[in-house]
């Protein structure tokens, strides 16, 4: 089982958010996952990140491939601490 870290939509219509979710890279974007890492909100000014950076770890360990969007999130995290 190949595993994707990426978003899952969810929030009310043109006000998206995004749950950052470990799943199975068959699964539909809104399907079922393996674990909530984060969440994400591209709306607010600033846009506003929670990442449980230790299981986020622990599954790019496992080998787990980010998705674009992802990896330019963590990037951006990591650039502000």
């Amino acid at each position: 089982m190949a595993v994707k870290i990426r978003l899952q939509r969810f929030g009310a219509h043109k006000n998206p958010q995004y749950r950052i979710v470990a799943c199975d890279s068959k699964s539909p974007r809104d399907g079922r996952f393996l674990e909530v890492l984060g969440t994400y909100n591209p709306v607010a000014n600033p846009a506003i990140v929670n990442v449980n950076e230790e299981a986020t770890a622990k599954w790019l360990n496992n080998g787990a491939q980010p998705t674009q969007t992802v990896k330019n999130i963590l990037k951006s995290i990591k650039s502000t601490k």
